[in-house]
């Protein structure tokens, strides 16, 4: 049976990269199969982009028409806490996840608040999804935070250890790195000591190969056992194999990451930044291959380290080296108001085509989902937005969404 197909005429298309006019794509099952040239008897038509990617938010965990006390953001539990994982912190049922797919940002990078220093993991996840079965998408890396936040929670209903300054919270992070350092060390020492002497006892023909084998597989399986989880979320952290998201504002807690990153080898995204005001900072983070989670703009700066924020910083963070996307914290700002931020961008002479790459193409490449989603392309997934004017106006809304290759929205 012949797979059905959707055909979607772009009137403008703006495919994450470029823009194009007259374009029609089609769909078949989750895919773009093929853009070609504009054929106006499609079944949708109109101005279209890409689904929009929120890289930083607490969407779901913070929930609409919920008091305060029912949210799952933050674990009082003790500073270094990564095996926490967000997707069990959220409800598919909030409004905020609905009225999301309805401005088209149908992707966002969950993760748990910034009270603790390594809060737990960040995991991508559908917004359209009904339920947790279906929404998550990617286990991305951690939530680590910098700065004031995690020194401000020294209190009786926090628990663990809480150094009260950030002296304090930065000699705790090292002292928890520097430990499972010299744990896998000495426990690499010792794999190897077995391992060399097995190799002596195999070669004296005191053991068989098969008798060798399997002694080695036992000796590494000794060796996996000597961490606990939280042990091994850390290795993973040292190692590089997983990302860390910085919750971080000001300039010098900044520079203070940078000399944690080129210590430790870690591979982290600056996630924030918005009290930074001098690019010099921004081009330091470029030089070290740091990327950028810029945001949330528009919310009331509520603390002093964010006593130099300001819409006007988005100059500095343009005229640098740096690669940058751009988040909505949500709840700080709604995710809704994604898009609503790129004003701030359009104001400092960024061109439209630039502005919707912030929040489509970069912001997936940010969180390394870039091969399915982010651009329009054949092969890629169809997650994709139908306008009913250009996104960029004021009143544009889109009238169609689709999320991956499904109608979610009409």
């Amino acid at each position: 049976m012949e797979k059905k197909q959707t055909t979607v005429f772009a009137a403008t298309l703006y495919d994450g990269m470029t823009r194009q006019e007259n374009r029609c794509l089609t769909i078949e099952g989750n895919r773009i199969v093929k853009i070609e040239d504009g054929k106006k008897d499609c079944d949708y038509s109109g101005i279209v982009t890409p689904a929009f990617i929120d890289p930083h938010t607490h969407i779901g965990m913070i929930r609409q028409g919920e008091p305060e006390a029912e949210n799952d953001v933050n674990d009082h539990i003790d500073q270094i806490t990564p095996l926490n994982d967000p997707l069990n912190a959220i409800y598919f049922d909030d409004r905020g996840l609905e009225e999301a797919v309805d401005f088209g940002v149908l992707y966002s990078c969950i993760v748990p608040g910034s009270g603790n220093l390594l809060g737990g993991k960040a995991v991508v996840i559908r917004n359209f999804a009904a339920n947790r079965d279906e929404g998550f998408y990617k286990d991305y890396g951690y939530k680590m935070a910098l700065g004031y936040n995690p020194k401000s929670v020294a209190k009786a209903q926090w628990q663990g250890t809480r150094p009260t300054t950030r002296m304090g919270i930065y000699s705790h992070l090292e002292e928890k790195f520097d430990a499972v350092i010299l744990k896998e060390k000495k426990a690499a020492l010792e794999r190897e000591k077995k391992l060399v002497e097995l190799g002596a006892k195999h070669k004296e023909g005191k053991l068989t190969a098969a008798e060798k084998t399997k002694s080695a597989d036992l000796i590494e399986e000794e060796y996996k056992l000597a961490f606990s989880g939280e042990e091994r979320a850390l290795l993973e952290l040292l190692r590089g194999e997983k990302t860390a998201k910085v919750h971080v504002h000001k300039e010098d807690d900044i520079l203070y990451l940078v000399e944690l990153v080129r210590k430790y080898k870690l591979k982290v995204t600056v996630d924030h930044a918005c009290d930074v005001f001098h690019r010099e900072i921004f081009d330091k983070l470029a030089a070290d291959h740091i990327k950028v989670v810029y945001g949330p703009i528009g919310s009331l700066d509520y603390k002093v380290e964010l006593k130099h924020a300001s819409y006007k910083n988005v100059r500095a963070l343009m005229n640098s080296k740096v690669f940058y996307g751009l988040m909505t914290d949500h709840p700080v700002i709604l995710t809704t108001n994604l898009r609503d931020s790129l004003k701030y961008f359009l104001i400092q002479g960024m061109s439209e085509t630039e502005a919707i790459s912030l929040i489509t193409h970069k912001n997936a490449q940010i969180l390394e989902i870039d091969a399915e989603l982010g651009t329009l392309e054949e092969g890629k997934l169809a997650s994709l937005l139908v306008w009913n004017k250009d996104p960029l106006h004021l009143g544009a809304f889109p009238r169609t969404v689709i999320a991956e290759g499904k109608v979610v929205r009409e």
